[in-house]
């Protein structure tokens, strides 16, 4: 499954990893977060290397929308209701001067996007009072918010009962920037290693990270990587993983200007590609939404086949180009959090939280940090640097953050109860699907892609779910923290750090071939 972005990739070649080496800054990841703080430190004379597990925008940063938004369906309204005004209006600021970042380097790097209104939507009248509160909320918080015209609305393609909108934001290419940013970081003398997995950070005795390809330590660690892939300040517990689809159309069909996304029910994201802002040669449509909770969804694939079936409803003739889903993380409160790290002696740093919406909050997350490691004054810094550093928990918070850990306590209990109730032997799995059964008290995750069935241990090495068959993207995805594994086993993505237990093969008494063996019944009735 790979985004509409990357069908035809341009990779940016990195450099060998040299064990040993001391660096000023040390990135993990380079996703938009990493790449924005690297940019803006190499350009300010710092020794930067950026390491990277797979390549440029190898996971949510790549796989997005494209939508460089204020506007965020129901993210105002949602604050405003439990917290003042000023937080919510530094939120704002925050993502104002992340946009700006973006577009001002889109700009300088030649990276094109387009102009758009930005549309907070009701699809029914349910919808229509969050509606009403995120305009509210949006002029609060100093954004030239406007409600939209009946009339207006009638002429929209899919349902729309009500509306709120914000011009002026921006459609882009988002892996098309992050290559920009990783040549444009290359030329201002910084150092990429793709391919390279961290598996541990440390703050003492020194600054320094572990990978599969040796050791290096820095003054300072930047750890972008979604989620912390370290447990310090137990930040797995106060943000959840959200996976969302995406569908890119071609279409003769007449197209929605704007960048829409629903306020109510299950989650439609609209947006039109323009010659402008991708490659519109490929498709000209991306309808996204129906997220889900990471290892919680009995059939991702078939919140995929419903954001298609849902497009052809609306947009007739529209056929599926790529297909595709990607992951972020929530906080509790819904403010990413960022900065340095609990019990990091300040040489670590870090940023989770953006809710879907990276492209405004990773550059605000890479400006903070910057100012963090460049020691710049507060007096000196925007405001909404201070306001968001010292944001208060709420009882909503603490409520909200309570409901999601007793759901983790459920989908642990659960996850191991369900695993018992499967003993070996099972039959093999049909092409793209996978199980967990019960091997002498443990659970084990079957499963058949590309013709080769494999057997792994179904337990996360993060703190022991079972995990989950997802049979779009044929992984293993953990309900717990979200951390997600291919079928042999190895690490995508999540706060765990090292793959899953592979058996090293198939064993006959485990997974039963149902065709063979009923044709060996057979030759033994004939015999």
């Amino acid at each position: 499954m790979r985004p509409i972005w990357k069908l035809d990739p341009v990779p940016v070649a990195g450099t060998p990893f040299e064990p040993g080496r001391r660096r000023q800054v040390i990135i993990v990841g380079a996703g938009l977060t990493g790449l924005a703080t690297a940019l803006m430190l190499a350009r300010e004379g710092r020794d930067v290397a950026v390491v990277e597990a797979g390549e440029v925008g190898e996971l949510a940063s790549g796989g997005n929308t494209g939508k460089v938004s204020l506007l965020q369906g129901s993210t105002l309204s949602t604050l405003r209701r439990h917290h003042p005004a000023g937080l919510v209006r530094a939120y704002a600021e925050a993502n104002r001067d992340g946009a700006q970042w973006l577009t001002d380097t889109a700009d300088e790097l030649g990276v094109p996007y387009s102009r758009r209104a930005a549309y907070s939507y009701a699809q029914t009248a349910e919808g229509v009072e969050t509606v009403r509160a995120e305009l509210d909320a949006a002029i609060e918080a100093g954004l030239p918010a406007r409600r939209v015209e009946p009339d207006l609305l009638a002429q929209s393609p899919f349902p729309i009962v009500d509306a709120v909108a914000l011009d002026d934001q921006a459609a882009i290419d988002p892996q098309q920037l992050l290559t920009a940013l990783a040549r444009a970081y290359l030329e201002a003398g910084g150092v990429l290693h793709t391919g390279v997995r961290v598996t541990r950070a440390h703050a003492a005795p020194r600054g320094a990270v572990e990978t599969t390809a040796g050791y290096a330590e820095a003054d300072q660690v930047v750890l972008a990587t979604g989620t912390p892939i370290i447990d310090r300040g137990l930040y797995f517990a106060k943000v959840r993983g959200l996976r969302s689809s995406c569908v890119a159309f071609a279409t003769d069909a007449p197209l929605p200007e704007g960048l829409y996304l629903s306020v109510d029910g299950a989650t439609k994201s609209v947006r039109s590609i323009t010659p402008a802002d991708g490659p519109a040669a490929a498709a000209q449509l991306i309808v996204g939404g129906n997220g889900f909770p990471v290892g919680r969804s009995p059939s991702p694939s078939s919140c995929i086949d419903e954001l298609i079936a849902w497009t052809r409803e609306h947009f007739p003739g529209a056929e599926p180009v790529a297909a595709w889903s990607a992951q972020d993380y929530q906080s509790h409160d819904l403010i990413p959090f960022v900065g340095a790290m609990p019990r990091g002696l300040g040489r670590i740093r870090f940023a989770t939280g953006y809710a879907k919406w990276g492209l405004t909050n990773a550059p605000a997350a890479a400006l903070r940090i910057v100012a963090e490691i460049q020691k710049v004054p507060r007096r000196d810094r925007p405001g909404w640097m201070n306001t968001i550093s010292t944001r208060f928990t709420v009882p909503a918070d603490l409520a909200r953050g309570g409901v999601e850990n007793l759901k983790v306590g459920w989908e642990a209990a659960s996850g191991w109860l369900g695993a018992q109730t499967v003993p070996v032997p099972v039959r093999r799995p049909h092409e793209g699907e996978g199980v967990v059964a019960n091997r002498a008290g443990y659970p084990v995750g079957i499963s058949t892609v590309e013709g080769r069935t494999r057997a792994v241990g179904a337990v996360c090495p993060h703190m022991g779910g079972v995990l989950q068959w997802n049979d779009a993207e044929r992984s293993w995805d953990c309900p717990l923290h979200a951390s997600r594994f291919t079928a042999e086993g190895r690490r995508i993505e999540g706060p765990a750090l090292c793959d899953l237990t592979r058996l090293p093969r198939v064993p006959g008494e485990e997974i039963e071939d149902a065709e063979a063996a009923a044709s060996a019944r057979q030759s033994r009735s004939a015999g």
